[in-house]
């Protein structure tokens, strides 16, 4: 973000604490509660303050109401039922609240773009539309070339103010771009814009965001046999894991400090945790003749999710690294249950499994009841979900369309939407800070 000045500063920290005291006397959303229902939202297009802001807009519109529309706390109001006369003020006295009532709104969002320079200026004012009141005004300044930050920064600002909690908006997503028979790693914004190549030539697979969000582990042939390596995009790759006859499946621990792997040696795979740089590794699977792979941190860093051929089929387990040899089996519906996804939040994983007509689909299984819930169905196929850093969205692969595709939905299957993406192969995604 460029330096503000201390005005700019001083105008903030007001901004954040009329923000502060609004939020403390507005409902919270309660996510998971039974009875949950999306609130009604209006988001009128954004306006341009001055002719140079006017280049941003599109470009800042669209990923603000694709944030919104994904967060599975709003539902969008569609912009051709408005009443309210275009020319509308951006200020309470100046918006008759009565006409967006009668399209159904609960909330109103109105943001302004202005161009200072080299820097981008949003503004963003909610109002409640019952009362006629403003809420939450925010006054944000990112470099003008980057609208879609901005947006980001307002969606994750309107997702905590109604739940707080977290928005997800600002972070970050690796995944596969095929191109003919190679595999990219690519590096993009969590709704797939912006997107940067980190691995190029060769065949690259199973990408892992980095705790900084801004470089990817993932798994190469580039040596000739699969090794896992570490990259920022336009830097040189860093070796990470090289060892036995395959290094697969790198995950980070939640504080970033240490990674896991799968590892194949002679007749077995196993599953050993490092440090973040690849020194100190140890196995915490001992199955000589088994499968073990696809490891996923408990937020707790003290558990795996793994996916184990122990019983005779790919099955989900779960091990505790203080005693990993007492693993205890998770799934036991499905003969083919594979890539682990555990929620930041601790109580789900997500996982794809395959049914009996040999499609994939994905589903959710409690890790304290063994309640599983499924999320897709008829669909094409779906894979490898990822969850989101707050754990109410998962990020997926499907072919519904055809092609492999990269998917954005809730926790429990609602609300799917494909990512606004160029047009191209793309899956395996992995979200990160």
């Amino acid at each position: 973000m460029l330096p503000t000045t201390r005005l700019a500063r001083s105008l903030l920290l007001v901004l954040a604490t009329l923000a502060a005291r609004a939020h403390a006397q507005t409902q919270v959303l309660e996510i998971s509660g039974a009875n949950f229902r999306p609130l009604p939202l209006a988001i009128p297009a954004t306006q341009a303050l001055t002719e140079e802001a006017r280049a941003s807009v599109g470009v800042f519109d669209e990923a603000f109401v694709f944030d919104a529309s994904s967060a599975g706390i709003f539902q969008v109001l569609d912009r051709k039922s408005f009443l309210a006369d275009a020319r509308e003020g951006f200020t309470a006295p100046s918006i008759t609240f009565s006409r967006w009532a009668d399209v159904g709104a609960d909330a109103l969002v109105k943001v302004q773009l202005a161009v200072d320079g080299a820097s981008l200026r949003g503004e963003m004012r909610l109002f409640s539309v019952a009362s006629g009141k403003e809420d939450l005004r925010l006054v944000h300044v990112v470099p003008l070339t980057e609208p879609r930050r901005l947006a980001h920064f307002f969606a994750d600002a309107l997702y905590r103010f109604f739940t707080h909690e977290p928005g997800p908006f600002q972070t970050h997503i690796a995944f596969i771009h095929r191109v003919g028979k190679g595999r990219e790693i690519w590096l993009s914004g969590w709704d797939g814009r912006d997107a940067v190549v980190v691995a190029k030539e060769g065949l690259n697979v199973l990408p892992a965001v980095g705790p900084d969000g801004n470089s990817v582990a993932y798994t190469s042939y580039r040596s000739g046999k699969p090794d896992i390596y570490r990259q920022r995009p336009g830097a040189p790759p860093t070796l990470l894991v090289s060892a036995g006859q395959m290094a697969t499946g790198v995950a980070y621990s939640p504080d970033g400090k240490r990674i896991a792997y799968s590892l194949a040696q002679g007749d077995g795979t196993n599953i050993y945790v490092a440090n973040a740089d690849g020194s100190g590794a140890r196995a915490v699977t001992d199955t000589t003749y088994f499968i073990n792979s696809s490891p996923s941190w408990a937020p707790d860093g003290k558990r795996l999710a793994i996916v184990s051929t122990r019983a005779g089929s790919p099955q989900l387990y779960v091990l505790s690294l203080d005693n990993p040899t007492d693993a205890r089996r998770l799934t036991f519906q499905g003969n083919y249950n594979q890539t682990p996804s555990w929620s930041p939040r601790g109580d789900l994983i997500a996982f794809t499994a395959r049914d009996e007509r040999n499609a994939f689909d994905l589903f959710t299984i409690n890790v304290d009841t063994g309640k599983v819930t499924r999320l897709t169905q008829d669909q094409g196929n779906n894979a490898e979900p990822s969850f989101s850093p707050n754990g109410r969205l998962i990020v997926f692969t499907s072919t519904r369309n055809g092609i492999p595709q990269l998917f954005v939905m809730t926790a429990n299957g609602q609300n799917q939407h494909p990512l606004p993406m160029e047009r191209g192969e793309f899956d395996t995604a992995d979200w990160g800070p």
